[in-house]
């Protein structure tokens, strides 16, 4: 099946998407979108995501998916990515629920505020509020990742996925992770499986297209 994604790669989210992609090898089209421009407010876009958010698949039928967490769990269906038994598939969305609610608001905003706003003025405080939730949230994942080598157990899954796109960013956002060095072998962990790229190797990429 031919896939069509509508996103931006310095997106997290988006970024999730398109790392489970290369992982699995399959052939997509990327559509480039630009939220500061107004692009996922346009009538047609909403037609396909009436909440204006990337990413969103469309398939080969012409249906639409949008949530990235949903998307990589539709991809991941039928593959090592996403564990078969029953409780081993609950940790991985327990990981992605984690992602959603306690890891993103905090380290994905900041990182919004800073590196696609410029750390305006009036958005300074709430950058520095969001420090405290962002290194609550790195404390838990490396509680996790001193016990198993990957946030759901042994093996690799799109739970790794959903929590590496913006870890593996956090900088950007202020969050240095020196001090969590069970996070810092994770991270190489995940940049060695085969078909890894790093976000800032499919921007270098897209730009020279």
């Amino acid at each position: 099946m031919k896939y069509k994604v509508y996103g931006d790669i310095q997106s997290g989210n988006c970024y999730k998407v398109k790392l489970l992609l290369l992982f699995l090898g399959i052939e997509h089209e990327w559509q480039a979108v630009d939220i500061l421009a107004g692009e996922t407010q346009t009538e047609a876009f909403l037609a396909m995501n009436p909440n204006g958010k990337i990413p969103v698949l469309v398939l080969e039928n012409g249906d639409s998916l949008s949530e990235s967490n949903a998307i990589l769990n539709f991809l991941a269906e039928g593959t090592s990515w996403l564990p078969k038994e029953r409780l081993a598939r609950a940790r991985v969305l327990e990981w992605q629920f984690f992602e959603q609610y306690s890891h993103e608001p905090y380290i994905a905003t900041a990182r919004f505020i800073n590196k696609y706003l410029g750390l305006p003025d009036d958005r300074l405080e709430e950058y520095q509020a969001k420090q405290q939730g962002g290194h609550q949230a790195l404390k838990v994942m490396e509680q996790q990742l001193a016990r198993s080598p990957f946030v759901a157990g042994e093996q690799p899954s799109i739970a790794d996925i959903s929590l590496y796109a913006y870890t593996h960013v956090a900088h950007e956002g202020g969050f240095y992770l020196a001090g969590y060095p069970a996070i810092g072998r994770w991270l190489e962990a995940v940049e060695a499986l085969p078909g890894h790229a790093t976000m800032a190797s499919l921007m270098t990429e897209a730009a020279c297209q």
